[in-house]
């Protein structure tokens, strides 16, 4: 009986044990000075754990210098600021693929950035995991920044700046990939948009006028099923009817999954800042609004694998889509778009004429 006892505590202990560890490796020693994460009012809990990357003052304005940094790039010319662009809410303006090392060019719309905490996987496909891991995937592309990482770190370790700035962010100078893609992600977690016209109506702050109002009815029948409130997209992948382009051969989901019921299926857009982020579609080939309307209500392509909410394409009137567009027209975060915060370090004052909006 006494071993039994002997045996019951010896377990109890080493789950005791098991879990402190466990919660040990889950948490980060904290170095600087904690920024916290403010969800607005009324929207869930961000998904993302923080515990593992807690975002500081020191770590986020490495991220940025990071993120517009050229050096990350094998030639000097493509940071990660170069396809996301702050006055196109972070997407790249007027061009349906970024340009990219050597003359080339991206073979996907580079998609806006805001709102990531709520992300749970990223790509058009969902084929990135983790934020800490995406911006891997454009770093390494021969036809983004095509540089390798290891002579990423060798080339900021150069400079004595980082040296000063990783060290404020981690305890002491060493750069490593692991520590840039902390860095990098602290600062693309703090893009979040939460201020349009939109939001203010929802609090209590302003009042639609009549279109924006008709529009957001109309929104609510016909568009809220895969773009739901308040983040404008359910993260789902979804086939809307798009043909491939016979040049990339891009059948979406299915090239991560493998599965014939994936084809054509990319991930459902946010409608936020819509009004900044032409062109639209995972391949940019919607110039505008108006040409995504054509395409739901009368260019869909009706295959096996489309969305059984769009098999009868999605009827709409010129009057509709009137009201649509100035409802989400109303999704526009101009606060965002000029938030010094994320602006280019050195670069803060740039006068608002210099800012293109819509």
């Amino acid at each position: 009986m006494k071993r039994h006892y002997i045996i019951i505590i010896f377990l109890l202990f080493t789950i005791f044990l098991s879990a402190t560890l466990v919660e040990k490796e889950s948490t980060t020693k904290v170095i600087g000075t904690i920024i916290p994460f403010v969800v607005p009012k009324g929207w869930s809990k961000p998904i993302y754990n923080f515990k593992k990357n807690p975002i500081t003052v020191e770590g986020f304005d490495l991220g940025r210098k990071l993120f517009y940094d050229g050096r990350l790039s094998k030639d000097g010319n493509y940071p990660c600021a170069s396809c996301h662009q702050q006055f196109s809410a972070f997407a790249t303006y007027d061009h349906n693929f970024s340009h990219g090392f050597n003359n080339s060019q991206t073979t996907r719309n580079a998609p806006a950035l805001f709102n990531l905490a709520w992300t749970k996987e990223f790509m058009h496909d969902g084929s990135i995991a983790t934020l800490e891991l995406q911006p891997i995937e454009h770093i390494i592309a021969t036809n983004e920044m095509g540089e390798k990482m290891d002579s990423v770190v060798f080339k900021l370790s150069k400079d004595t700046t980082y040296h000063r700035m990783f060290k404020n962010a981690f305890g002491d100078t060493t750069i490593t990939t692991p520590r840039i893609m902390k860095a990098l992600t602290q600062f693309m977690l703090m893009l979040v948009s939460s201020n349009s016209k939109y939001d203010k109506v929802m609090r209590g702050e302003d009042k639609f006028i009549l279109p924006e109002q008709l529009g957001y009815g109309i929104f609510k029948t016909k568009c809220e099923t895969c773009h739901p409130e308040p983040m404008f997209t359910d993260y789902t992948y979804r086939n809307i009817g798009m043909n491939v382009y016979p040049y990339l051969q891009d059948f979406g989901r299915m090239s991560k999954t493998h599965k014939r019921e994936d084809s054509l299926k990319f991930r459902v857009p946010s409608l936020r800042n819509v009004a900044y982020t032409s062109p639209y579609g995972h391949d940019g080939r919607f110039f505008s609004l108006m040409n995504v309307f054509e395409h739901y209500r009368s260019k869909m392509t009706v295959g096996p694998t489309t969305d059984s909410l769009l098999r009868n394409k999605l009827p709409l009137t010129n009057y509709e889509i009137g009201q649509l567009t100035a409802f989400l027209y109303s999704l526009s975060d101009t606060a965002f778009i000029r938030d010094k915060r994320f602006a280019e370090p050195g670069k803060e004052n740039v006068p608002a004429s210099y800012i293109h909006v819509h």
